[in-house]
């Protein structure tokens, strides 16, 4: 239950609030979002679209996350594309967005020209629990912080809204990386359980 209780004390995997407020970076709407690890730095620029800027140090890159549902399906599939995943019917991505509790994207701002280089999208219960579901980031921006600081903008978001119970299913080579971020096989050692069609 570690990882519950720091989250409803406002941090992530132990860490105090004063260190986390340390990597938090205010965006152009003065709302707060962590910063990933290394690469990421505290500049911003104004963006009256985007829920924070933020500049990779060293060069004029800036990334931004969004929570906007109006995506371009097909610039979303380019980004799966990427990873490897399977393609899905775009009617069906766009009904799972509609649907989601929480969407978040991330984005890559080079002078006029943006890519969607990051995703990630929430279902719930708007009480207790979300799951959070197609979790990608584009194989050329992992590894500089920024998965990390996706989820830990994605979670900040969820318990914004209290919510207290974040699930997700992760493929074996990610879950170190979701145990970096605190997430835990359940510790009531309940297995999960799956019913698909024949």
């Amino acid at each position: 239950m570690g990882f519950w209780k720091n989250l409803f004390s406002g941090s992530v995997r132990g860490e105090s609030p004063e260190a986390m407020a340390s990597s938090v970076n205010y965006g152009a709407s003065g709302e707060e979002f962590p910063l990933g690890a290394g690469e990421v730095s505290s500049q911003t620029l104004p963006d009256s679209g985007s829920q924070s800027l933020s500049r990779f140090a060293g060069s004029n890159v800036r990334v931004f996350f969004s929570t906007d549902r109006d995506l371009d399906l097909y610039e979303l599939e380019e980004l799966c594309d990427a990873v490897g995943w399977s393609r899905r019917p775009l009617r069906k991505v766009k009904k799972a967005i509609q649907h989601s509790f929480l969407v978040v994207s991330m984005w890559e701002v080079r002078g006029a020209k943006r890519r969607l280089i990051g995703f990630c999208r929430a279902t719930s219960d708007h009480a207790f629990n979300a799951t959070l579901w197609d979790v990608v980031v584009h194989p050329d921006y992992q590894g500089k912080g920024l998965g990390k600081a996706l989820m830990k903008f994605l979670i900040k978001k969820l318990r914004s809204e209290d919510i207290s119970n974040i699930t997700l299913f992760a493929d074996p080579h990610v879950v170190d990386f979701y145990r970096t971020l605190g997430f835990m096989p359940d510790p009531e050692g309940i297995k999960g359980m799956f019913w698909y069609p024949d």
